[in-house]
């Protein structure tokens, strides 16, 4: 093994203990690690901030290129869709199947 492979070796097995030891405190100090209330607010914004994180990049730039905001664009017409059925109904698996649907429906349709 080179140097260079030697130092990616390094660093990820480094990113690795790192995440394990952040991860592994948290469940096994548990209930006996005290959160202030602000860090336990903030803690709750996690899931839909990451979700955010990646589902806005696939529907705003679907090809990784810059942002396609075109009727054409299936991705971005289904998320349109999927907000506003999910407003209307509050059912999470009518907003699922009404937004795939009109995506592939678009796809096959608009793109063909």
């Amino acid at each position: 093994m080179n140097a260079a492979t030697s130092n990616y070796v390094l660093l990820i097995v480094g990113m690795a203990v790192v995440t394990y030891a952040i991860r592994a405190a948290v469940f096994v100090l548990g209930e006996r690690l005290p959160f202030p209330p602000v860090v336990r607010t903030a803690l709750s914004f996690v899931p839909v901030t990451v979700l955010t994180a990646i589902i806005v990049p696939m529907t705003v730039s679907p090809h990784g290129g810059g942002a396609e905001i075109t009727w054409r664009n299936p991705q971005l017409v289904a998320a349109v869709v999927a907000i506003i059925v999910c407003v209307v109904t509050k059912r999470p698996l009518v907003t699922i199947a009404v937004s795939l649907a009109v995506f592939f429906l678009w796809q096959f349709a608009v793109l063909r």
